[in-house]
């Protein structure tokens, strides 16, 4: 099975075209947004994790793609650099997903990489600069 971290723009004209459910039950595929801004009359943006086959994967974007919407590829990752942390767990109660967590025994802060969505909101609770976006 393959997985992507995509970013959807749309035209405002395409608002209100059914995509994600396409992508779904046309190409057999997972969809798990992740973050979404989609206003009438505007340009809409999705960030999704997209998972499947290697072919429904191709032909699902291929018709996104086709439809008009921008796809690109999530291209952002957060570091947390444990040197840097001092432990003050700030940055545990912004994220949404639990990707920054406190270990409560240990009173540690852990970054688990595959359940972060890159939501930046953790960047400016951290004083220390700990967390980093890299392109």
């Amino acid at each position: 099975m393959a997985t992507k971290r995509l970013v959807f723009n749309f035209p405002p004209n395409l608002i209100e075209q059914p995509l994600t459910y396409q992508l779904i039950t046309d190409h057999k595929l997972k969809v798990n947004i992740l973050r979404a801004r989609v206003t009438p009359r505007e340009r809409g943006r999705l960030v999704v994790e997209v998972s499947g086959s290697k072919k429904n994967l191709d032909a699902g974007l291929k018709y996104a793609s086709d439809l008009g919407v921008e796809v690109k590829p999530l291209a952002q990752n957060v570091q947390w650099s444990e040197e840097r942390c001092i432990e003050c767990t700030a940055c545990t109660s912004i994220c949404p997903t639990g990707a920054l967590s406190v270990e409560r025994e240990q009173m540690r802060v852990s970054f688990n990489e595959d359940k972060c969505i890159a939501c930046e909101l953790c960047l400016p609770t951290c004083p220390y600069e700990a967390v980093q976006i890299i392109f």
